[in-house]
């Protein structure tokens, strides 16, 4: 299995970060999976994650490993070109104060960023890497 990042699909913040991911990588590895989805669902419980853990965090599967918030913020930073790449380098900050920070933001995610139904939308020529998420609407004529 690819590494597959499993975000909230209803979010504004989630699907923007999708979308900047595949505007700024530097390789087309990572697949991305609905949380919602039958198929989100499925993955995160072979890891024991509930849909109420994935309320508060993403979820980044890879190597058979099950890696979450600010832990796997970092690790998809690895998937990214040069200067966006270098966030990893917020490592050296202390892993409770990161997953603090992470987690309130995730708190108040809607309140901030807002929400919409489904707003996560596939590029069609990246269908291939995108699983238990809708495609892209086709343009109208």
């Amino acid at each position: 299995m690819p590494p597959t990042l499993v975000f909230d699909t209803d979010c504004v913040l989630c699907a923007g970060s999708v979308r900047f991911v595949l505007a700024h990588e530097r390789d087309d590895r990572l697949h991305f999976m609905g949380a919602w989805s039958v198929e989100g669902l499925a993955l995160a419980a072979r890891y024991g994650f509930t849909a109420e853990d994935l309320n508060g965090t993403f979820l980044l599967v890879y190597d058979a490993r099950a890696l979450t918030r600010s832990d796997a913020a970092l690790a998809v930073a690895r998937h990214l070109r040069a200067p966006w790449r270098w966030f990893r380098l917020f490592r050296m900050v202390p892993k409770p104060l990161r997953d603090r920070l992470y987690s309130l933001v995730a708190r108040y995610r809607y309140r901030l960023f807002g929400r919409r139904e489904d707003c996560a939308r596939v590029p069609p020529e990246q269908r291939h890497r995108f699983h238990g998420v809708r495609p892209a609407d086709p343009p109208h004529p």
